[in-house]
């Protein structure tokens, strides 16, 4: 990495200070860059719809429920009993704190986007929707809030990022480690040099998708499944282990995540779940935002693990750098080396690992430093710490690899033009999206 780019990725992505009102929680620095255009939203209130309803989504609802100024007025799910437990858990708190409102949801998250006093949403469906969602909801007006990966195919990715910046929106992907001062003091003494230029990087994320292998179950009454499906043009038969099941009364919620996630026909495997996390904070590292790498290679041919290299030569592997597999990032440099993982941080040199904080106890998606990030850029209209372009370069980097994998067979790659190189066959380029069911478009 040059000085030049050392010193501006050292004037981006650590500068500024804010507050969330009322609750005095400072703000860590990030990447925040103004935008010449007025705000999307009056500063008193951001009003919020919800789109998806399932477990991450009930973090998020808890997080942002607490951050002063703002309103969740709205949800949707194709799923009837989440909608009853969003509505519960949003009058419940308001009630709570003396407050009366009227909470609407909706089966079709269309009929929640022609609500004109929604600013933003919040959307936290499966992989597969994200884009489709996401895109009718810019050109609706609304900011968005995207869980990650951002997309499920790289096209869906380069679409949304011109759909952002052709509607002068905001969205902001909830790649929360960004927000995280343990990943942040990581990044920093990277890009500053404190263990010299970087040579490779252990990005440990775990195994890539697998066919879907479960065994169909009768569909609930109150879960459109057709709905559920979207774009998909796989045939996929319900089993509860996609849709967790929940409870109303006594209230139970989701026990496991979404299992759609780890089958090929439905998500990304490990290789996003966890790649959007640890593959983003190794390209954070290396200046790569907005960029990635030029080559990746599959797991086989004698390696476990799938490893991409990069313009400048080096090479980031999805290798675990402890016996315990943390999913975690190392950082090996010239002089010496950086681990980094949630609630870990260990360096060669002890003067380097910074004094241990104490942390607030409950799930790691309850922290609320990267919704407020997002709630601010809503009021100020200008970009987030992981705006458009950083979600897209980040999951593009996982999607490469999931692609080698699934051809056996290192792919070339233009980060920049983003397109694929030496594709003699074609077969790499045609797996950059998938004709999507008939009825239903991606812009």
């Amino acid at each position: 990495m040059s000085e030049n780019s050392k010193k501006n990725l050292s004037r981006r992505s650590f500068f500024g200070t804010s507050m969330m009102g009322a609750a005095g929680v400072a703000l860590l620095p990030g990447l925040v860059t103004s935008c010449d255009t007025k705000p999307a939203a009056p500063a008193a209130d951001v009003r919020l719809g919800f789109i998806g309803m399932g477990r991450q989504s009930m973090f998020l609802l808890n997080s942002f429920l607490q951050i002063t100024g703002v309103q969740v007025i709205a949800g949707c799910d194709v799923y009837g009993i989440k909608r009853k437990r969003f509505e519960k858990r949003v009058t419940d708190f308001y009630a709570k704190a003396g407050k009366k409102v009227n909470i609407e949801t909706f089966e079709k998250f269309e009929d929640l986007l022609k609500n004109s006093t929604i600013n933003a949403v919040v959307i936290a469906v499966p992989d597969h929707s994200h884009a489709r969602i996401a895109i009718a909801a810019l050109k609706a007006g609304k900011d968005v809030y995207l869980e990650k990966p951002m997309t499920f195919t790289i096209k869906e990715g380069q679409e949304l990022v011109k759909c952002v910046r052709e509607n002068n929106r905001i969205l902001g992907i909830g790649s929360q480690q960004r927000s995280d001062p343990n990943f942040q003091n990581a990044i920093q003494l990277v890009q500053s040099g404190a263990i010299g230029t970087i040579e490779k990087v252990n990005a440990h994320v775990g195994a890539p998708p697998k066919p879907y292998n479960l065994p169909e179950e009768t569909v609930p009454e109150d879960l459109n499944w057709d709905m559920w499906l979207g774009s998909l043009t796989a045939k996929i038969h319900y089993n509860h282990e996609l849709n967790p099941p929940i409870k109303l009364d006594p209230p139970e919620d989701e026990k496991l995540w979404g299992a759609w996630r780890w089958y090929t026909e439905m998500g990304g495997g490990f290789t996003t779940d966890w790649g959007a996390h640890m593959f983003d904070i190794a390209q954070w590292g290396l200046g790569m935002d907005r960029n990635g790498p030029v080559e990746a290679s599959p797991i086989g041919d004698g390696t476990a693990y799938m490893s991409f290299k990069y313009a400048n030569g080096v090479v980031m592997t999805s290798e675990p750098f402890d016996e315990k597999k943390t999913q975690g990032v190392k950082f090996w440099g010239k002089t010496g080396w950086i681990e980094v993982a949630r609630g870990y941080f260990n360096a060669s040199d002890p003067k380097l690992i910074p004094p241990k904080k104490e942390v607030a106890a409950g799930p790691y998606e309850t922290k609320i430093l990267h919704q407020v990030n997002f709630v601010e850029a809503v009021r100020g209209h200008k970009d987030p710490i992981v705006p458009v372009e950083i979600g897209h370069s980040s999951c593009t980097v996982c999607t490469l690899g999931n692609i080698a994998c699934q051809l056996k067979r290192t792919v070339k790659w233009d980060p920049i033009k983003q397109v694929f190189i030496d594709d003699t066959d074609g077969a790499a380029t045609k797996m950059l999206h998938y004709e999507y069911r008939q009825g239903y478009s991606l812009l």
